[in-house]
């Protein structure tokens, strides 16, 4: 007996890294486990991750799950990047945020991440015409019909995807702009938000392949007067869910010394050209934090403020941040502050 198992990585291409996938004939029961998996190689000098008089890398498998594409008893399997020495490599993102992740474990930290993305036909957003410009935005969030929505049938296919994969997803709509949608995957812990997030990335891709359009992450798309794409996250431990104080405490720390600049150079490229101030946005080099302000840095739900608990809204993150960057930041700077308020 065999069966398929896609292991996919993250490779060093900067400023974004890529997904990369290959295939392994697997001999033997399928499983599941990543336990029961085992370390692949592969050419990292074609990855950005190694030159050529020394290109072996390692693939660790850290998550897999059923594959929605083959179906039957394959899986898709997202791996870490090691050296052969099997210390992480240095493109290895997730290998920072597991000791963060396991040292304020206690404080239950979840994430739920809104992954805005655009679909393109060649060098077109889906749903522009050629040699022009649709009418202006506004009609096209959460709209409906043919003259409004553009891409629909990938978009539900690819959410059954993730459904038939076993992701944590809570939702999809069509957002601002025309060719452009969101899925949301979460609440779920540090580490499985964001393996969970790459992975559905990389079904949108693959999904997308079958019907000849691509999707990207970039988070100006389209320049003038058009939304970009972001990846709002949304944020909470334990005692944010129990109390308003420690809501307020972790939108204090974001705002604290460098922590600004330290988190928004780090949530993805190009996050100047999105964050202007305009289109439901905060100038990228002033932090502020509101009730129900979309053009805050960080919005507090207006319940959350009725009900004094729940969670935050980080508005920052590109499209293409890392969300193994992001989570660790905001857990690292959060977490802290309310151990040291002793809100935990």
């Amino acid at each position: 007996m065999t069966f398929k198992a896609e292991y996919i990585w993250i490779d060093g291409t900067e400023p974004t890294a890529k997904l990369r996938s290959k295939t392994k004939i697997m001999a033997g029961s399928p499983t599941q486990d990543v336990a029961d998996l085992p370390v692949w190689g592969f050419d990292g000098s074609s990855t950005n991750q190694a030159e050529g008089h020394a290109s072996d890398r390692v693939l660790k498998p850290v998550f897999s799950c059923p594959d929605p594409i083959r179906g039957g008893d394959d899986v898709l399997v997202l791996c870490e990047v090691f050296n052969i020495d099997m210390t992480p490599h240095e493109s290895n993102t997730r290998a920072e945020l597991r000791p963060v992740a396991e040292r304020f474990e206690g404080q239950e930290p979840v994430f739920g991440i809104e992954q805005e993305y655009t679909f393109f036909d060649g060098h077109r957003p889906l749903g522009f015409p050629e040699g022009g410009f649709p009418a202006a935005q506004g009609g096209y969030y959460c709209g409906v019909g043919s003259d409004e929505i553009f891409g629909r049938d990938i978009v539900e296919k690819h959410l059954d995807n993730c459904l038939a994969a076993g992701l944590g997803i809570s939702g999809i709509n069509a957002e601002v702009m025309p060719g452009q949608w969101e899925f949301q995957v979460g609440p779920l812990s540090p580490l499985e938000v964001s393996d969970q997030l790459w992975i559905a990335r990389w079904l949108l891709y693959r999904t997308a392949e079958d019907f000849d359009v691509s999707a990207t992450l970039d988070p100006k798309p389209v320049k003038g007067d058009w939304n970009g794409a972001g990846a709002h996250t949304n944020f909470s431990t334990r005692a944010m869910r129990e109390g308003y104080d420690a809501i307020i405490t972790a939108c204090e720390s974001l705002g604290e010394g460098s922590k600004p600049l330290d988190h928004v150079k780090n949530y993805g490229a190009g996050i100047d050209d999105r964050l202007t101030g305009l289109h439901e946005t905060a100038p990228w080099n002033e932090y502020s934090y509101g009730v129900s302000n979309r053009g805050a840095s960080v919005r507090i739900p207006w319940q959350v403020e009725q009900d004094r608990k729940g969670y935050i809204e980080d508005r920052r993150p590109n499209a293409n941040v890392d969300p193994y960057v992001v989570t660790r930041l905001i857990v690292d700077t959060c977490c802290t502050a309310l151990e040291k308020a002793d809100q935990v």
